[in-house]
């Protein structure tokens, strides 16, 4: 884990929807944590700051440091309502990691060197990212925030698949002991062939 993300946040005290409405009209974002071997909490964040952080890969895909009221808690965040068209966030479910339970989370996949491979140079060729992320299995301080995948050696007709990317020390992919049918495709290489006009 590279960076500490810390989003402050304040315990809410009255609940429903009339409060969640007058709560969002004020600048601030109705939430709840969970889990963790405690009770659920309520609790409220600033709109922009928490938007601001919201634009950024990390705030879905790593552990995030909750300052409720001066105490810090370790989260994920699980779930996020939005406004059908306004730029707004309407509510956010985290939930709290314990340091020695394996968490299980969608990480994002950086493909690099796709432009230096054999199959990036070539004109007649579309190089097709089957799989934007991947779901991993690991202790809260072995999370990446990506992973990437390296496609220097992609050539023409290759296909890159699942139990060839590169994970970090302490991760895993449940999904590859589900069997070899689990063992997806992630890139494929293929020529483009022309359209006959």
């Amino acid at each position: 884990m590279a960076t500490e993300h810390k989003i402050a946040a304040a315990v809410r005290g009255d609940e429903g929807k009339g409060a969640s409405r007058r709560l969002r009209r004020a600048g601030q974002i109705p939430a709840v944590v969970y889990g963790g071997h405690a009770d659920p909490k309520s609790i409220q964040l600033e709109h922009e700051k928490t938007w601001l952080a919201s634009q950024n890969e990390w705030f879905y895909s790593s552990i995030l440091t909750l300052d409720v009221d001066g105490k810090t808690e370790q989260v994920l965040l699980r779930d996020m309502q939005r406004h059908p068209y306004k730029q707004i966030i309407m509510h956010l479910d985290f939930q709290r990691v314990s340091a020695n339970e394996a968490i299980r989370v969608a990480v994002p996949l950086h493909f690099i060197n796709e432009d230096k491979s054999p199959a990036g140079k070539a004109a007649d060729v579309a190089v097709t990212h089957e799989l934007t992320e991947v779901q991993i299995s690991c202790l809260p301080k072995d999370l990446p925030e990506f992973i990437e995948v390296d496609l220097a050696d992609l050539k023409v007709g290759d296909t890159v698949h699942l139990s060839e990317i590169k994970l970090p020390a302490g991760v895993e992919v449940p999904e590859l002991k589900l069997g070899a049918d689990h063992d997806v495709a992630v890139v494929v290489a293929r020529f483009v062939k022309e359209e006959a006009e």
